[in-house]
């Protein structure tokens, strides 16, 4: 687990590798940094503006220092995302940026594909389904925010995959599911806070689940 601080700290740096890139077309050199965060780790950086994805990249699997990463991801879901034109610097001011560090993907093992949903916890896993050459992730942040359940969400990662919404039926598909330390900005280069995913999900459906007070006559 990173502390906060930790936290912070790669927010705030893949921030300055986005501004950087933008003004100077070049790679900002990974600074000086705790031990922990030279381990290889997997991440993604995601980029929102006026709460719409703005471009999301990232390292699934743990193949660099968890500093380089973020640098790399950052940069990269900056200018290199195929889903939106790049982000030119005037933007930077209104972008929230979020990073997710992530947990090694573990195969999840059932006795039949029906079963998927029992070992998928909102809130708390991603997921990466992988089908012959065809395979998608999506973070564990994503079903919490669209008010997925287990079955919506792993439908919607196989397409994600560009696979068929039912594909996690299938007996030769491959479903891993990962964790993730999530730490976002507040506003635009604002406060970094730790996002409580599991938290977020209780509330929500708290919230529809909870019957309306039904005052008395007066």
């Amino acid at each position: 687990m990173l502390t906060s601080q930790e936290g912070e700290l790669l927010v705030r740096l893949a921030r300055k590798a986005i501004e950087t890139y933008l003004q100077s077309g070049k790679k900002i050199e990974a600074p000086e940094v705790p031990q922990k965060l030279k381990e290889k780790r997997g991440v993604f950086v995601t980029l929102t503006k006026n709460g719409d994805l703005r471009g999301c990249i990232g390292h699934p699997l743990p193949t660099m220092p968890l500093v380089d990463a973020v640098i790399d991801a950052a940069i990269s879901s900056a200018t290199r995302d195929p889903r939106f034109p790049n982000v030119v610097e005037e933007e930077l001011s209104k972008l929230k940026i979020e990073v997710s560090v992530l947990t090694l993907p573990e195969k999840i093992e059932v006795e039949t594909p029906r079963d998927y949903p029992k070992h998928v916890e909102i809130g708390k896993h991603g997921l990466i389904i992988e089908l012959g050459i065809n395979k998608g992730l999506l973070l564990p942040q994503v079903p919490v925010e669209w008010n997925w359940d287990a079955e919506e969400f792993l439908s919607h990662a196989c397409m994600k995959a560009g696979l068929m919404p039912d594909c996690w039926l299938r007996e030769d598909v491959k479903i891993s599911r990962f964790e993730a330390q999530i730490f976002s900005e507040e506003s635009p280069g604002g406060r970094v806070v730790e996002r409580a995913l599991l938290q977020e999900e209780q509330e929500k459906t708290y919230k529809k689940t909870r019957k309306p007070c039904s005052g008395a006559n007066p």
